[in-house]
């Protein structure tokens, strides 16, 4: 499989071939959900797919019909998908057992050993006093985590209670049992108790799940959950392998395949075997062309793929679109990463700075990325945008 081929049936999958029709936010987030860190990019990810989207649409989802469902997923970051399939993205990214829950929440170690407690006790206290502090609220982490801590306490030995009130080294403040509370927070919504209600100013406040829905989300079983999982990464990240997939969500479970090995078909990726439905054999090897230009947000689905090299060949470009802090967004042209963007607010108007990744970009390419900045700039109800290309 050449790289040529690989982009074109990736981007069909994340629907980045073609705009679906107005409307389409279920089909759109539903693929591999959609990342919606730094805040906005979700919305962002969801023009770039779906034709005539506004915000009041997406709020409508969210806030609204609860079509759209917003909590901590893969890799514990925000991620934004279709509420019916909410089973697939928290039970199925849930870790299995106490060893792999401690990977997947890197850096409670070190406060677990402080206080001399399993993760699955700080667990089991989290869950106990949830609901009475919860109840009818919005709260943001911090106020969370301070009222959860705080009812936790009392109920602790009196060594563990004292450690557990000693200031810790996560946040200036902030106890050891509060920063213990933040991580575990984590797994209590891939347990789907909570999830995220929509932001409020600079906060993104968290609510009980079956108070914001009117009812809890479905019992699921894990491993058909992880099974699903596995079948939407390969849709959208195919062919790949298990690796791949343990990095896309965090998980350390390394022999996943095997969940849906009876659905797989083996191809060659770089010498080496890697896998992919079956029932997409036929696109992977025949894909149809992409037309457009689209300009994705930071983190976007689409640039989440684990093999790095088979988006950018040239892997000094590497650092250029894959920060750790202040990741750019990227633009897309005929399917190929062509630039970075960056946006930023001046009064009332939008101001975009694009920036080539390697040959300068064409008339035609800077007429349509104007185009599409001008949209952007409408969504997030800007005056009008300025767009300004760095020197070639």
């Amino acid at each position: 499989m050449d790289t040529d081929q690989i982009a074109a049936f990736r981007l069909r999958a994340h629907h980045l071939d073609r705009r679906l029709p107005a409307g389409s936010l279920l089909s759109a987030a539903g693929a591999c959900a959609i990342q919606n860190s730094p805040p906005g990019s979700a919305l962002l990810a969801l023009h770039a797919r779906v034709d005539d989207v506004t915000s009041e649409q997406a709020a409508c989802a969210i806030e609204t019909d609860k079509t759209l469902l917003q909590t901590w997923s893969m890799r514990g970051a925000p991620f934004l998908f279709p509420t019916e399939d909410a089973p697939v993205f928290t039970a199925g990214v849930l870790p299995d057992g106490e060893t792999a829950r401690r990977r997947f929440i890197l850096g409670v170690e070190q406060a677990l050993a402080k206080l001399g407690m399993s993760l699955g006790e700080a667990v089991a206290w989290t869950e106990r006093e949830l609901e009475a502090v919860m109840a009818g609220r919005r709260l943001a982490i911090d106020e969370l985590g301070a009222r959860l801590s705080e009812r936790i306490v009392p109920h602790l030995p009196p060594e563990q209670a004292r450690a557990w009130q000693t200031q810790g080294p996560y946040a200036a403040g902030q106890p050891w049992g509060e920063g213990v509370v933040h991580f575990v927070l984590r797994i209590v919504a891939l347990k789907g108790t909570i999830c995220f209600a929509p932001r409020s100013g600079n906060k993104a406040p968290f609510v009980l799940t079956a108070e914001w829905l009117g009812k809890p989300l479905p019992d699921a079983d894990p491993q058909a959950a992880r099974a699903e999982l596995v079948r939407r990464y390969l849709r959208c990240y195919g062919p790949s392998r298990s690796e791949g997939f343990a990095a896309w969500t965090g998980l350390a479970q390394r022999d996943v395949l095997r969940l849906i090995e009876d659905e797989l078909a083996e191809v060659e990726l770089d010498g080496r075997p890697a896998w992919l439905l079956a029932d997409d054999l036929d696109a992977l090897q025949s894909p149809d062309p992409v037309r457009g230009v689209r300009l994705l947000p930071p983190r976007d689905p689409y640039i989440q793929t684990p093999g790095r090299e088979q988006l950018v060949p040239d892997k000094d470009l590497h650092r250029r679109i894959w920060r750790s802090i202040g990741e750019p967004g990227t633009v897309l042209a005929e399917g190929r990463l062509v630039a970075t963007w960056r946006q930023r607010k001046q009064g009332k108007r939008l101001r975009i700075e694009v920036e080539p990744l390697a040959a300068p970009l064409g008339s035609r390419d800077r007429d349509r990325i104007e185009a599409e900045a001008a949209a952007i700039a409408e969504l997030r109800g800007a005056a009008g945008c300025d767009v300004r290309f760095a020197q070639e």
